[in-house]
């Protein structure tokens, strides 16, 4: 850094960057990020103006999606949350589902990778939680997939220690990644109160110099290396010792999107995750206020739907109900079109007063995708609901979720990718 900088940058262990070197990085760095998938086409752009979704991330008890009963997360657990997510179309690249209680911890990061290159070929996002599998895990992925760096399938998420401290676990991580080739998220996860300023002004300035740091140093290592900047804005509630997403948590994600656009870079933000217990109201009311603002917003990527109970456990029904959130989200943001006006007022005219529009020909043309069907939730009257023995919503998803899990399909060269995963790993005992 003080090669790069100068030495008036970094002063003890305070980086203080002038404004035009954060400008130059700003230059710098790509404005758009293309992923590719395992195979090497292309998956989708980081900065294309639209929301991508994704799920995950790092829990340590998996929840049955038919009893809600908690389980210490293992290793089928994880293959079969990949498999879900890579069967429902709205997810587009699949982040670390969780952290492997039933393999010895200083190869769980290993393993948990090979499960998800074998059971996927959507892009993933890697949350290595032992920094010392963080290399070899890269090395992994390049023995199965092959050079890392020309279709990129990988994202690595990194972050730093709110409030302002680079600690060297990240820097390290960096420094493996980015030679690579690799693009990476750079995240700010934070709580109000505690780590930022209670007021949200105050928690968006200290996170936007974090992610600006991160940018700035990613570009010291490698001009023109991808990132994704983000935040993960939580609010703690003193009387609970719990963090926890506030409206104006996704404010501040917003505010963060729209200061990414404004500077030209790819954003991450929050999925609303980690709320609730289970797939219940708590949860539906923090995924719906995020999921509508991030469409709403310049685009980017949400990776991180599907846990609960505070982040410490994943539950395969949140990943379907978000699944119809996301889907109706996107039909919201994409508005509608004024182009037939003409040929409506017709229609109206003809109808006339008192009249019907269920033989008219916009009606026959648009009738199969005029409006959302929902795969979760009939459309039944009283009488149709209480035939049915007037079941609650809460158990259709929980069996809808259930046959999903039992049918989602691995990829076809799933045993052996991980043979080969496993052939990797023993070579490194």
């Amino acid at each position: 850094l003080r090669t790069r900088l100068g030495a008036d940058c970094l002063v003890g262990t305070t980086l203080r960057l002038p404004a035009e070197v954060v400008t130059a990085a700003i230059a710098s760095a790509p404005h758009k990020v293309q992923l590719f998938d395992r195979l090497g086409q292309p998956a989708f752009q980081v900065g294309d103006g639209r929301m991508h979704f994704g799920i995950g991330v790092t829990a340590l008890y998996y929840m049955d999606p038919l009893s809600d009963a908690l389980q210490p997360f293992a290793r089928p657990h994880l293959g079969a949350m990949v498999r879900l997510a890579s069967s429902l179309p709205q997810y587009e690249c699949i982040s670390t589902v969780g952290i492997l209680q039933d393999v010895p911890s200083r190869r769980a990061d290993l393993v948990a990778t090979v499960e998800m290159l074998a059971n996927t070929t959507r892009p993933l996002v890697l949350l290595i939680s032992d920094e010392a599998q963080f290399t070899p895990v890269l090395d992994l992925c390049a023995h199965i997939v092959g050079d890392l760096g020309t279709h990129p399938c990988l994202v690595p998420y990194l972050n730093p220690l709110t409030p302002l401290v680079m600690s060297a676990d990240t820097l390290n991580k960096m420094l493996a990644a980015i030679p690579r080739g690799l693009p990476v998220i750079f995240s700010s996860y934070s709580m109000a109160g505690m780590t930022t300023p209670l007021p949200p002004a105050g928690t968006l300035v200290l996170l936007l110099a974090e992610l600006l740091a991160g940018l700035v140093i990613s570009q010291v290592i490698r001009p023109g290396a991808p990132v994704l900047l983000g935040t993960l804005p939580d609010y703690f509630d003193m009387k609970t010792m719990q963090s926890f997403y506030d409206p104006q948590s996704f404010l501040i994600n917003l505010a963060c999107a729209e200061m990414m656009a404004e500077y030209g870079l790819p954003h991450c933000g929050t999925s609303g995750s980690g709320t609730g217990w289970g797939a219940d109201l708590p949860a539906a009311d923090t995924y719906w206020q995020n999921t509508l603002t991030s469409v709403l917003s310049p685009g980017g990527l949400a990776p991180f739907v599907g846990d609960t109970l505070g982040a410490k456990a994943f539950s395969p029904n949140t990943v379907v109900y978000v699944h119809e959130v996301i889907d109706q989200a996107l039909r919201f943001a994409t508005g509608f079109s004024l182009g037939e006006s003409a040929a409506l007022l017709e229609e109206i005219a003809l109808a006339g007063p008192g009249g019907s529009f269920l033989s008219a020909p916009s009606t026959r043309r648009a009738f199969r995708d005029g409006y959302y069907p929902s795969p979760l939730f009939p459309r039944w009257s009283m009488e149709k609901w209480q035939a049915e023995g007037a079941p609650q919503a809460q158990d259709l998803l929980r069996r809808h979720t259930a046959r999903l899990v039992e049918s989602a399909p691995p990829p076809a060269d799933a045993s052996d990718l991980l043979a080969r995963g496993a052939a990797f790993i023993k070579g490194l005992s």
